[in-house]
């Protein structure tokens, strides 16, 4: 494959031997060199200064001062240059998707899914989006578990109605930086949604359809859990980008998760990973760490299945209670190291979407050779 470089303004020999150590250094999540993964935009020589454009196609802020010493460091061996002026850039590239969609301001919709109730499921799905927003991204959520909604709650919006002007179209909630649509902000305290299958499917791709959404690189879809009519609707009149797969170690989660990963390799969904709920408990007294639902059943279907383990969260209680309270923990403890989990989450997911998006526009450009 051959990559398109931007009109450098650096002359040879420097220019071959700036862009040979930038493909050296190795993106630990795109798994590429900088050049190969056409992360380079800009390269001028200013006296012995090098200024130096990157762009990142998925959300990565928090370690943006680390990458650029790591940069500097590697091209001091270079005797023309002193100094490294960096200037980081980030887009997401966006799913393709016809120009009249309503859902045309949202460049990725990611799925988060499990085949059991009761597994943390939108625990996740909220702190993914939250951990997307915090490496850089506009993100937004919908509650799409239809008989069950959450997210409210977990976001500490329960009292938000959506308003609507024209009779069409309504608003979304705003909280903790991050877009909220909900079929609960439209049930009043314990009202219950008394639908049948295709009601609630049609409920959720109303939900998706007339929200204002404003300009989103990540749209995260909370499902309800199982493999019935909201996942099918969802899998066919919404052009979901990847999914997230959720489950326990339990035998019977690890179960249902595999229907879930089925299913969606059936409608041609990529599933993205897995990520392990309730993975072990550390003692607050000693330290042990103890798996009281088993161990390494999330990294073992994981492997079954060819997809990596985003990663394995602990039975915490301050998870539970920051959920309960609607301030998610990367929210009430940004600095902990639970949400450093799910930061790495919300990076393993951005950048398996650039990769796949990636290949995607490689294999248009191959037919097109042909």
């Amino acid at each position: 494959m051959s990559v398109t470089l931007p009109d450098f303004r650096i002359a040879e020999p420097l220019l071959s031997q700036v862009l040979m150590i930038l493909d050296q250094q190795i993106d630990p999540y795109l798994n590429q060199g900088f050049v190969a993964a056409n992360m380079v935009t800009r390269l001028a020589l200013a006296g012995k200064r090098l200024q130096l454009g990157l762009v990142y196609r998925y959300p990565c802020q928090s370690s943006y001062q680390q990458r650029v010493m790591s940069l500097t460091k590697a091209l001091a061996v270079l005797d023309e240059i002193d100094e490294v002026e960096c200037e980081i850039d980030f887009q997401v590239p966006a799913y393709a998707q016809a120009p009249d969609s309503n859902l045309k301001q949202i460049k990725q919709i990611i799925a988060v899914a499990s085949g059991k109730g009761g597994v943390g499921k939108s625990t996740t799905a909220v702190n993914l989006a939250l951990a997307l927003a915090s490496e850089g991204a506009k993100v937004g959520i919908l509650d799409a578990d239809i008989y069950g909604p959450s997210i409210p709650l977990m976001l500490g919006v329960t009292s938000f109605r959506p308003q609507s002007a024209d009779g069409k179209s309504m608003t979304a909630a705003t909280a903790h930086g991050i877009t909220a649509q909900s079929i609960g902000f439209m049930l009043v305290d314990d009202q219950a949604a008394v639908w049948r299958g295709p009601m609630a499917a049609g409920a959720l791709i109303q939900l998706v359809n007339d929200t204002l959404w404003p300009e989103l690189d990540y749209l995260v879809i909370d499902l309800p859990p199982g493999t019935g009519d909201i996942q099918l609707t969802l899998s066919q009149k919404v052009p979901v980008s990847g999914a997230v797969v959720v489950t326990t170690p339990q035998d019977v989660a690890l179960m249902d998760a595999k229907k879930g990963i089925t299913m969606f390799q059936k409608v041609n969904i990529p599933v993205l990973g897995v990520v392990e709920n309730m993975s072990f408990h550390v003692c607050s007294e000693c330290g042990h760490k103890d798996h009281p639902f088993g161990a390494d059943g999330g990294s073992e279907i994981a492997k079954r299945y060819n997809l990596p383990l985003l990663g394995s969260m602990p039975l915490q209680l301050t998870l539970r209670e920051s959920m309960d309270k609607g301030t998610p923990i990367m929210v009430a403890n940004p600095d902990s190291d639970v949400a450093g989990i799910y930061r790495e989450i919300a990076r393993k997911v951005g950048a398996s979407l650039a990769t796949l998006q990636r290949q995607a526009q490689v294999s248009i450009s191959v037919e097109d050779d042909e």
